[in-house]
């Protein structure tokens, strides 16, 4: 079982609180400090975003933090020390990766997967690598173990969503908005029209993210979902406290997840 499946089942029906932040954003150090903030707050899945330099579906916040890891030459290797770091004192959370298909490519995808597994992360989510093109990648992840994890948009249609079903494992991410991450004006009572459709199909835990930035719309989303994923919140907290990110972060983290309870 992995990390990720046995932090659901240990859920018993809570609402999961997936934290995104970017590698390397302000530094890798502070990127290690973070994580354990995180969890120290409630949060149940990492996910580490992996800096590109052209960031499709984020929004100004995070391309800004992938921007200034970027200037420190952050690259996959660093992104695995990381990892490694977080993993000496925590072997419980899951960590995702999540970026873009251009890194992973350049590397090999047997020698990335094998190095990510080696690291301590549990599963995958390339942003820009549909379904019908990712069987190569998805070899090599199930062969090491970790889990590949999918976007739904509002806009995917039936046929996809099917195909995404018989792949996908871990859980997956369904984009609540059209846009990109950081957007607003949330209707839940689509997303759970969504979700309850999604459900004839997907048979992993379903996460809802885009647009969750506050104690109510969290609430609203972990009412229907299995896990609210949170990133851009997250992200502006610590690009506006440079210096004291993990005190400026931990109340917000904290009240996200008081309001899933």
């Amino acid at each position: 079982m992995s990390r990720i499946q046995h932090t659901f089942e240990q859920l018993h029906g809570r609402t999961a609180l997936v934290s995104y932040i970017t590698c390397g954003n302000p530094d890798l150090a502070t990127t290690v400090q973070l994580m354990k903030t995180l969890v120290a707050n409630g949060t149940d899945i990492i996910e580490l975003g992996v800096p590109f330099s052209d960031p499709m579906a984020d929004g100004p916040v995070i391309q800004s933090a992938a921007e200034r890891a970027l200037r420190q030459n952050v690259s996959l290797n660093d992104i695995f020390q990381v990892v490694r770091q977080f993993r000496q004192e925590n072997q419980m959370t899951p960590v995702v990766l999540m970026g873009y298909l251009n890194p992973v490519y350049h590397m090999g995808y047997e020698r990335f997967a094998s190095a990510a597994a080696q690291a301590g992360v549990d599963g995958v989510l390339t942003v820009d690598c549909p379904a019908e093109t990712i069987d190569d990648l998805h070899e090599q992840l199930r062969k090491y173990g970790l889990d590949c994890i999918f976007l739904i948009a509002p806009t995917t249609t039936d046929e996809r969503i099917k195909l995404i079903g018989s792949k996908a494992s871990g859980f997956v991410y369904y984009v609540s908005l059209k846009g990109v991450t950081g957007s607003s004006q949330l209707d839940t009572a689509e997303v759970s029209r969504k979700i309850d459709h999604l459900r004839q199909f997907i048979q992993v835990p379903i996460g809802v993210g885009f647009g969750i930035r506050d104690a109510d719309s969290a609430r609203r989303i972990g009412a229907v979902a299995d896990a609210v994923i949170v990133g851009s919140r997250f992200v502006q907290t610590i690009a506006e406290h440079i210096g004291h990110e993990a005190e400026a972060l931990a109340p917000v983290v904290a009240e996200l997840r008081q309001a899933l309870e």
